[in-house]
C-alpha cells in the first residue's frame, strides 16, 4: 500500500464545491469515481482545501491510498485521460504514508479577482466578479493593511463555520489593479468557510465609500459577521498557491 499525493487545477463552475456531497456533482466525487475506475479499487481522496460551488484552484492538494504497480508520475497521465476537461492533476507522486494534508502547516495564496467596468466581458464571466461600481483602490490597498497579523477573523466566517478557534494568520495582502481587472492576493496559514471572500466583499464597500478603511479594526474586534461587508460571489475566486511548510 502506497499513499499518492496528487497537485489538482479545475474549473468549479460546474461543480458544487471539493468535498463529496448528495445533491451534485464535486470535485471530490469525479476524483473518487476516476481514480476508482482506473486503479480497479475503492479509492477515497483526502483533500487539503475544501473550496465551495464555484471557486477555481490551480494547486488543490488530494492524497490517497492504493495497491496499483503504477509508477506514481505516470498516475497523473492515466488519470487526465479520464478526467474531464475542466478538471486536471498538475502532478502526482509517492509521499510518506503518515502524511496528511489537513494536519500539516501550510501556506496559501488566494487571489480574488473584480472584473470593473462600464459593461460585462464576456471571456472573464466565469473567472471574475463584475461590477460597474467605481472603486477608489488606494483606499482598498490602505485597508488590507488592517488585515495583516494574527487576528481573531470571526466577524469575517460564515455563521455556519463550526470552528472553536476562529483565530487566523494573515502573511500578505496585496490589490493590484491592471486594466479593467481588481486582483485581490491574500496569503495565510488558514482561513476560515468564506473568509476570504467576505474579505473581498467588505474591500468593495471600502473602495466604493460605505466604509472607512479604519472600519476593518473596528469590524475584527466586534466578533460579529453582521458587522462585515458582503459575501463576494464564488467566481472570482481561485486558490493560486498552496505551500507545505516543514
Amino acid at each position: 500500500m502506497k499513499r499518492i499525493m496528487l497537485v489538482v487545477a479545475y474549473d468549479g463552475t460546474a461543480y458544487h464545491g471539493w468535498q463529496r456531497q448528495p445533491n451534485g456533482e464535486t470535485i471530490e466525487g469525479v476524483l473518487n469515481r476516476c481514480l476508482s475506475e482506473l486503479l480497479r479499487e475503492e479509492i477515497e481522496v483526502i483533500g487539503a482545501s475544501r473550496t465551495d460551488s464555484g471557486v477555481h484552484a490551480l494547486c488543490n492538494v488530494a492524497v490517497f491510498d492504493t495497491d496499483t504497480n503504477i509508477p506514481p508520475a505516470k498516475l497523473a497521465y492515466a488519470l487526465n485521460a479520464r478526467l474531464p476537461a475542466d478538471i486536471k492533476v498538475q502532478r502526482s507522486e509517492e509521499v510518506d504514508a503518515a502524511f496528511h494534508p489537513r494536519h500539516c502547516d501550510s501556506r496559501k495564496t488566494y487571489e480574488y479577482r473584480i472584473y470593473n467596468a462600464a459593461f460585462p466581458m464576456p471571456t472573464e464571466r466565469l473567472y471574475a466578479h463584475f461590477s460597474y461600481v467605481s472603486y477608489d483602490v488606494e483606499r482598498m490597498r490602505e485597508a488590507a493593511a488592517y488585515f495583516v497579523g494574527t487576528h481573531d477573523f470571526k466577524s469575517f466566517c460564515s455563521v455556519d463555520t463550526h470552528v472553536e478557534n476562529t483565530v487566523r494568520m494573515i502573511e500578505h495582502m496585496e490589490i493590484d489593479k491592471m486594466g479593467s481587472l481588481i486582483v485581490i492576493r491574500v496569503t495565510g496559514r488558514g482561513f476560515l468557510y468564506n473568509m476570504v471572500r467576505i474579505m473581498a466583499g467588505t474591500l468593495m464597500e471600502v473602495g466604493r465609500g460605505n466604509l472607512e478603511p479604519q472600519d476593518i479594526e473596528r469590524i475584527l474586534e466586534a466578533k460579529d459577521r453582521s458587522a462585515a461587508g458582503p459575501t463576494a460571489p464564488a467566481c472570482g475566486l481561485t486558490l493560486t498557491a498552496y505551500e507545505f511548510i516543514v
